[in-house]
């Protein structure tokens, strides 16, 4: 059992792309045809029945994700922005993000999605690079990537980009004047930087087991982290969470509500929610496959494959996972409220806490918090430190 959190949003997800790129595992599809007046549909359908379900919050933020929801119909955003707005007390400052690919997107379709409520886009660039574009098989050039950063600037309230890095071949020297040239950019206050990581099923994936290319060593991973921590720092947009970087201010809602171990609705093809339902948190998950899916949906209000309760135990210990990720770390009196008394220490293997803090990987003391030296090794130091039930 637990409190409801203070914090709730509504993830969107829209499954489609125009490619799929080869380093993506998420949940997307290429497809000639989409019935956009039938998938409308179908997404507020599930939004009325989740809804039901979790009265009398305060939404702080929607995240239209995929896929490419920049794909969607802006009259499909408005109408969920609209239905979202009659079940849900607004916050007065409520984030409304939606992702969108430089190759997806022009200026009229910019300002439609502007004028159905969006207020924050989040572009996926990837890179600034000729060559890397073409590694990355994205579908826009340099020139798209401008256009659309300059739009979104002149457009939105707040706008985000995210490129990756690590990428073969590539030299501290060069991700240093790619980043420097970003930064400038980044007048939104937001960037998120990615290493290149190679993920089961991807074509990637199978492109490294037939030695097609490498990664760069570790060594030189580092060496690649520390001039992203170094100069981002020096620009004014520090990391916030091992990935994301930003102005103190335009940090991403949304993003720190997962961070933070908030409540919210996750509606669309293999959508993840964390819903209170009865003062019981619950893990929700909807079908994957867009088409099953949407039948579902359609036949039955909601498509969940997946709401299971959460104890206490298993919320306390993703929150200390999620925690971590934060540049701030987790404070133990927060924590313990938000987690029905549970205290973090519980959750931490002892010895293995003062090895990494003798090694300089996590901070001495109160919040828990991972050092700038072991952010690079996160992963690592989280399936140690955390000692799962």
């Amino acid at each position: 059992m637990t409190n409801v959190p203070s914090l709730f949003g509504l993830y969107v997800h829209w499954p489609f792309c125009v490619s799929k790129c080869p380093y993506c595992d998420f949940n997307s599809h290429v497809t000639n045809h989409v019935d956009h007046d039938r998938w409308c549909q179908a997404l507020l359908r599930e939004l009325d029945y989740y809804a039901a379900l979790t009265p009398g919050r305060v939404l702080g933020s929607i995240f239209f994700g995929g896929g490419t929801p920049s794909l969607m119909a802006p009259r499909t955003v408005e109408a969920v922005l609209e239905r979202a707005a009659a079940h849900w007390t607004w916050a007065e400052d409520i984030e409304l993000t939606l992702e969108a690919n430089p190759g997806a997107i022009d200026c009229e379709r910019f300002q439609a999605f502007r004028h159905a409520g969006i207020n924050r886009v989040s572009l996926g660039v990837q890179s600034l690079v000729p060559e890397s574009l073409g590694f990355l098989e994205r579908r826009h050039g340099v020139r798209e990537a401008l256009e659309a950063i300059e739009t979104a600037a002149r457009l939105f309230p707040r706008f985000s980009f995210d490129l990756i890095y690590a990428r073969p071949g590539q030299t501290p020297a060069q991700w240093e004047a790619e980043l420097s040239q970003a930064l400038d950019l980044a007048t939104g206050g937001h960037i998120s930087l990615y290493q290149l990581t190679i993920e089961q099923g991807t074509r990637f994936q199978q492109d490294v087991a037939r030695g097609a290319f490498t990664l760069p060593e570790d060594d030189l991973a580092l060496d690649l982290w520390a001039v992203t921590h170094a100069l981002t720092a020096d620009r004014g947009m520090p990391y916030y969470e091992v990935s994301n970087h930003a102005v103190p201010g335009q940090e991403s809602r949304h993003n720190l509500l997962y961070w933070l171990g908030g409540e919210y609705v996750g509606i669309g093809p293999g959508a993840h929610g964390r819903i209170c339902v009865d003062g019981t948190f619950h893990a929700t998950r909807q079908h994957r496959a867009p088409d099953v899916w949407l039948k579902t949906v359609l036949r039955d209000g909601h498509a969940t494959r997946q709401k299971e309760p959460l104890t206490s135990r298993a919320r306390a210990e993703e929150n200390v996972m999620m925690g971590l990720r934060l540049r701030r770390g987790i404070d133990p009196d927060a924590f313990r409220l938000a987690c029905h008394g549970f205290d973090v220490s519980d959750l931490l293997d002892g010895p293995m806490l003062a090895l990494l803090r003798a090694e300089g990987l996590v901070a001495d003391g109160w919040p828990l918090r991972v050092t700038d030296r072991g952010m690079p090794v996160l992963n690592a130091i989280i399936g140690a430190l955390v000692q799962s039930s």
